[in-house]
């Protein structure tokens, strides 16, 4: 949907009507290094997890470490996506110092981009809240969750994540906002103001957001508090929890640099939509790459939770209320009777695979 606004005589397109490029090159805000370096970075970080978690996941017999690990290569692969495609738009634009407007008279090209910062940014939110509801059910609810939550189901959920979010990037183009240039003219997003279409789709881009994080954290307490109070129980020794364990850290980690990366751009883009005040470029591409710092991060909280030493370390906290101990990695290396007995927060029954 292309929308017109006048600009003198001529007819200018909606996503040029506030940024008119070309702007004036400042290097202390653009820079093609930066670009580069955080593309690059980030790029070969998400291909270097993908390739653990594949590996991960073909020798794994544990059903909830295996729905885990769906989640996070979903996580994985839509990191990886949105650094190549906005990163190979913004380094273009730094390498050519093309004009805009000439490329894209119709808007087209900034509507993708508009679209994809915002399918982009929700997505690894909305993941991580799906991911807390997945290992709250499995921790607090077992039976539930072993019945319902199958690898295909936890398929499902991460394309139905894709698909909520990508509905969300295209409400602009229906007229609910609208995707803007944005200085220095390399990248595009959505218009930040209190008028009433872009207010409305700025307080669902945040808010969304900053639910997600809410959920999130609030779930992944109580499943802490839940794994903790189990460990530390009489019954301690009924059965192995160090992937609980190491599924619960790598969930932490990933909420913790979420909410680290995330709140800023959020609280910003909400506190600006509801003031009316003009946005400051430079704040909001300082929030928006430390936004995307978050996709450089996640990939090493999956890769360094399979090496040895770590997953050895978790099991031996795993192990520390139990009278456990066979080896450097005891939870490793017990052999498990089968039981019918269950506790709250345990997973399965026990010695069978969870």
């Amino acid at each position: 949907m292309i929308r017109q606004a006048p600009s003198g005589n001529d007819t200018t397109p909606v996503c040029f009507s506030i940024n008119n490029p070309p702007f004036n090159y400042n290097h202390t805000i653009a820079s093609v290094y930066f670009s580069t370096i955080l593309s690059g970075l980030g790029l070969s970080s998400n291909l270097f997890a993908f390739v653990v978690l594949i590996k991960t996941f073909l020798r794994t017999k544990s059903l909830s470490r295996s729905s885990f690990l769906i989640f996070l290569a979903g996580l994985v692969v839509t990191d990886f996506m949105g650094l190549l495609v906005t990163g190979s738009i913004v380094i273009s634009f730094h390498a050519t110092r093309f004009v805009w407007r000439d490329l894209d008279p119709y808007c087209h090209f900034c509507n993708f981009m508009g679209m994809s910062m915002v399918f982009y940014g929700l997505c690894p939110l909305l993941l991580g809240a799906a991911m807390a509801v997945e290992r709250f059910v499995g921790i607090n609810r077992p039976f539930t969750r072993s019945a319902s939550m199958s690898k295909g189901r936890a398929l499902t959920t991460v394309v139905a994540v894709w698909v909520v979010a990508g509905v969300i990037s295209l409400l602009p183009l229906t007229g609910l906002g609208s995707y803007h240039m944005q200085k220095p003219g390399s990248w595009c997003f959505f218009n930040i103001s209190s008028q009433p279409l872009d207010l409305s789709f700025s307080l669902i881009f945040s808010l969304l957001g900053l639910l997600s994080l809410a959920v999130s954290f609030l779930l992944n307490t109580v499943s802490v508090v839940t794994l903790l109070r189990v460990c530390c129980g009489q019954d301690a020794s009924a059965r192995r929890r160090d992937h609980e364990v190491e599924m619960m850290v790598q969930l932490i980690g990933i909420m913790i640099i979420a909410s680290i990366c995330w709140c800023p751009l959020l609280i910003f883009v909400l506190r600006t939509a509801l003031s009316g005040e003009p946005v400051h470029p430079d704040f909001l591409l300082f929030f928006l790459r430390l936004a995307t710092c978050n996709q450089i991060c996640d990939p090493w909280i999956y890769i360094l939770c399979q090496e040895s030493w770590l997953r050895c370390l978790l099991s031996r906290q795993c192990c520390q209320g139990t009278r456990w101990w066979s080896g450097p990695c005891c939870c490793g290396s017990v052999s498990l009777p089968l039981t019918r007995s269950w506790i709250p927060g345990f997973t399965s029954f026990s010695g069978v695979p969870s």
